[in-house]
């Protein structure tokens, strides 16, 4: 008998505030033409002043526990995931915790900028299948645009806020083709820390710093490493890439999407596709993608799904899913 981590219920949540390419280049040395020629980007979210990283990550959690139909109470751990925290203690897991009207719960954030998702579902997987937890809200959310120098147009344009969110619960499964998380694999290369960084923190200058990004050597790294990873976990779950039914990648980069589905062969149409409308979310844009996916029926009980990203840390991860 085997216990796997199953997706009971996805949710996500943006800010009120859209905000289109044209309406950007009112401010920024930037165009519609520049900006979907390279990135893929029509539109991204921006938070306002009472939106947080933690209300929106309450907002995703409160709709996945909906389509889960679990009580917030039956939760005993969440997971969040986030490189954008509401304070620098206590972790924003707790707020959302406190949001949720969960009196007493295992809360805790995890840190690995767009892969943190990746590396929560690992984290919140392994405490499930050891038997310590049953159910867990795993979340992604993150408000980059407090972290952006406005004046580069070659970061600015790219991010966008938001937040996704999934209810895993532990089941026993005696079938080698039962639903859950099949496998997750995760790295991680920190002396490529200079190529994507936020020149801030607490340690270092006492603030919070701006996004730092030589975006060239991003694509490259991103574009081999995505690939890799994504074999990787294909490999160790015992499935072939043409089982495969959707694909739902990090949101960075049109290019970097359609890059890595060439490197595996992958079919276009099998790709989960929301960067022209969400930009990139760093660690929520994992989880927000596959919402936007199963709420409109793309993705069904069932489907085989590769889940992967890749941020600043290095870090990079991919996880194989049976939904």
């Amino acid at each position: 008998m085997t216990v796997r981590s199953v997706i009971i219920g996805t949710g996500s949540a943006l800010p009120a505030r859209r905000v289109s390419n044209a309406e950007l280049a009112e401010t920024v040395d930037t165009s519609d033409e520049w900006i979907v020629e390279r990135t893929g980007i029509r539109f991204r979210h921006i938070a306002g002043p009472e939106e947080t990283t933690a209300t929106l990550a309450a907002d995703a959690a409160e709709a996945a526990l909906a389509a889960a139909g679990i009580a917030a109470q039956d939760m005993d751990l969440i997971v969040l995931a986030t490189a954008t925290p509401d304070q620098t203690f206590p972790s924003s897991a707790t707020r959302v915790q406190a949001m949720l009207g969960i009196d007493d719960c295992v809360a805790f954030d995890v840190a690995a900028v767009c892969s943190g998702f990746l590396y929560a579902v690992q984290v919140a997987d392994s405490m499930l299948r050891a038997g310590v937890h049953r159910r867990a809200l795993v979340i992604g959310a993150e408000t980059f645009s407090r972290l952006l120098d406005w004046e580069d147009r070659g970061t600015c344009v790219l991010f966008g806020d938001g937040a996704g969110a999934i209810v895993l619960e532990a089941r026993e499964s005696d079938d080698a083709t039962g639903r859950g998380i099949l496998t997750t694999r995760l790295h991680a290369d920190g002396r490529y820390n200079d190529l994507l960084y936020v020149d801030g923190g607490p340690s270092t200058t006492g603030t919070v710093g701006k996004l730092r990004m030589k975006g060239r050597e991003v694509f490259r790294h991103a574009v081999v490493n995505l690939a890799a990873v994504m074999e990787e976990s294909l490999v160790a779950a015992g499935i072939a890439a043409d089982a495969v039914d959707w694909v739902v990648p990090h949101q960075a980069n049109a290019r970097i999407l359609d890059a890595t589905a060439r490197k595996l062969g992958l079919a276009p149409e099998k790709v989960v596709v929301t960067v022209d409308k969400h930009a990139n979310t760093s660690a929520a844009s994992v989880p927000l993608a596959l919402d936007t996916a199963v709420r409109d029926g793309r993705i069904g009980l069932g489907d085989v799904i590769v889940l992967e990203a890749m941020g600043g840390g290095f870090t990079w991860g991919a996880a194989v899913v049976r939904f």
